[in-house]
């Protein structure tokens, strides 16, 4: 057996120098799990581009009167000269000029660019906050559901499940057909705006509901409940303390896919002519008036690219989100 290779004053031994330039190094610093998911995130470029998409359209909303002052006219503005007596169509077919970015309407000349950038503003408020409704019942109802269990599990599934068998279409239609241009203190945009976001997010929730229940009939079999159990905490302290900041990840994911849906609801209704009503511009009411005009395709391309655009924006940024959120469901 030989005897061990002596190192000292080799080139192996190190340097004082270094070994004091290492014991004041920076600690390792561990990542939390927002900042794990954020570096999931910014990996997914599609779901970067989707997010800048959603924040593109957002400001479009907040300064439209801004944006309309610059590249196009007020919306509700007729441009008589620009429209043929006989044909009822734009001059020149489409009437896109410097001054008209997406050309005017038939018959009456109104500027498509400020309708649109407008209809932004009535699409994203309702499904914003259709879905906030949406979200904020189903949340607590699932919670409720999945944590108590029992009686109150099984009052609020039967429920879920007739509101899911519920024909909302056709219910929104027929709700939005009989109320008054004046009900509840509100009149105008304002009540049309409030019934919409109420039909479309109050008849909405149990779906993310069943989501929040199945969540929390897991978590509530985890350590950390059981031990906030034994400390004597209880039911409402368990339910916002340790179980929602747990739930907050599947709130965001589902909210970020339910946003596009709503979007997609809203332009249906306001295409039937139940929701906001003339002359406020919207995407779906846009798209029932070009119906008539099949013959100038501009007239129905833009407003449809809008809602097209927008929902499949939401929905990469949803799913990148997901897959950042929880990598198992990749």
């Amino acid at each position: 057996m030989t005897a061990p290779l002596d190192v000292s004053g080799t080139e192996l031994e190190a340097a004082p120098e270094a070994v004091l330039d290492g014991s004041q190094a920076k600690a390792i610093q561990g990542r939390s799990l927002g900042q794990i998911a954020w570096m999931r995130l910014k990996r997914d470029k599609v779901a970067l581009t989707g997010a800048g998409v959603v924040a593109f359209l957002v400001l479009v909303a907040i300064f439209a009167p801004l944006i309309v002052g610059w590249f196009g006219h007020p919306p509700t503005d007729f441009n008589q000269d620009l429209i043929s007596s006989e044909t009822m169509a734009p001059k020149d077919g489409t009437g896109i000029s410097v001054d008209h970015l997406f050309g005017v309407e038939p018959v009456n000349g109104r500027d498509i660019f400020s309708r649109i950038v407008y209809g932004a503003r009535i699409s994203l408020l309702i499904a914003f906050l259709a879905t906030l409704l949406s979200v904020v019942i189903g949340t607590m109802l699932g919670v409720m559901a999945g944590y108590f269990g029992g009686w109150v599990d099984s009052v609020i599934s039967k429920t879920m499940d007739v509101f899911l068998a519920f024909p909302l279409l056709v219910f929104a239609i027929a709700l939005a057909g009989i109320v008054p241009d004046s009900a509840f203190g509100l009149s105008g945009d304002a009540l049309r705006v409030s019934l919409l976001v109420f039909i479309i997010g109050f008849f909405n929730w149990p779906y993310i509901g069943r989501i929040m229940r199945g969540q929390t009939l897991s978590l509530r079999e985890r350590e950390f409940v059981d031990a906030a159990r034994s400390l004597g905490a209880r039911g409402p302290y368990i339910i916002f303390r340790e179980m929602l900041p747990n739930l907050v990840a599947p709130i965001l994911v589902y909210s970020t896919l339910l946003i596009p849906s709503n979007i997609l609801f809203e332009a249906a209704l306001s295409f039937l002519g139940v929701g906001v009503r003339p002359p406020t511009p919207t995407w779906g009411g846009m798209l029932s008036d070009a119906v008539r005009f099949y013959t100038i395709p501009h007239f129905m391309f833009f407003p449809g690219m809008a809602i097209f655009i927008t929902v499949l924006a939401f929905n990469l940024f949803g799913d990148g989100l997901r897959d950042a959120l929880d990598p198992r469901a990749r």
